[in-house]
């Protein structure tokens, strides 16, 4: 355990740095800005482009491994989603909540912490988990949220769902990787120098751009942020584990690196939609701030107990 903690420490000692450079504002919330844009479209995308180009659609796609993740992800989705309408809240806030639950920081936090700490074969599970997450409960919020508006599903809902997924940068570049992984399209040199020299700026600006980020969030509304970080960083591995140990024939090792992709904090992504759709940011917020300081502990735990 102690050493899982000591191996986590550097990730979360550069998140910790970009949270000082913001909070002394030595780093503006512009910088920030700019910074997060580059990992996302830049970095982030040339690191997942060479892994997934490394990798066939076989060696990525598992269906017991997505049943799992799914059983365990709708199940806690589902229970905050009761939790939000027990307490009166509609169904927006109701999939705000939800969404902070069981979306935790895979793309920024988990792809290069978790193939650092668990081995490079980790990258085809985590990939998946990450893609599970884009493509089915990216949707789902904006489909709820929409809906709830309109008061019925609509074919704009639809086309807004279906463009948010063709310009999602990381949904772009694994698609665009397995491409060429199954044409069998080598890589020029050049530009596998080129995708490896770019890719490698992710780990360090995602990192330092989480910690900027949370300079800005405030913690209020500590109660609920509480809860719904008890649900992302307890519940959501919890219930994943069951479904991949218990319920379902997944691989061991495939297992435990969803649980660990489920253990994760709260994802930034998250933040930006509650803003975009004006629907409890401020929870949201505090959610990302709380679960990402309780994180240092919880992670190194999660981490500890798959890799026994």
């Amino acid at each position: 355990m102690w050493d899982i903690f000591l191996q986590t420490l550097p990730f979360f000692a550069l998140i910790g740095l970009g949270y000082g450079a913001g909070r002394t504002g030595f780093f503006t919330p512009e910088a920030t800005a700019y910074l997060t844009k580059f990992v996302f479209y830049f970095a982030l995308s040339a690191m997942l482009f060479r892994f997934s180009a490394n990798l066939s659609l076989a060696a990525i796609f598992d269906l017991p491994f997505v049943l799992a993740y799914l059983w365990g992800t709708l199940f806690v989705y589902l229970l905050a989603t009761g939790v939000a309408l027990i307490r009166k809240r509609g169904i927006e806030e109701a999939a705000v909540e939800a969404q902070c639950a069981v979306i935790g920081n895979v793309g920024f936090l988990g792809i290069p912490m978790l193939v650092l700490l668990l081995g490079e074969q980790a990258i085809g599970p985590v990939m998946l988990v990450l893609a599970v997450d884009l493509i089915v409960f990216g949707s789902l919020i904006v489909i709820l949220i929409t809906g709830s508006r309109d008061g019925r599903m609509s074919l704009g809902v639809l086309r807004t769902v279906g463009l948010g997924l063709l310009k999602n940068p990381m949904i772009v570049s694994i698609s665009l990787g397995l491409i060429v992984s199954g044409l069998g399209l080598p890589i020029p040199k050049p530009a596998n120098e080129f995708l490896s020299i770019l890719g490698a700026a992710a780990t360090p600006g995602a990192l330092f751009a989480i910690g900027a980020s949370l300079a800005t969030k405030s913690a209020e509304k500590v109660a609920v942020a509480g809860w719904l970080s008890f649900a992302k960083l307890v519940l959501h591995p919890a219930a994943v584990a069951f479904a991949a140990l218990v319920m379902l024939p997944v691989d061991p090792y495939a297992a435990g690196v969803m649980i660990a992709a489920a253990a994760l904090p709260v994802a930034g992504n998250v933040y930006i939609l509650a803003q975009h759709y004006g629907v409890a940011p401020a929870r949201v917020s505090a959610s990302i701030l709380v679960s990402t300081a309780a994180s240092v502990v919880t992670v190194s735990v999660v981490i500890a107990a798959v890799s026994l």
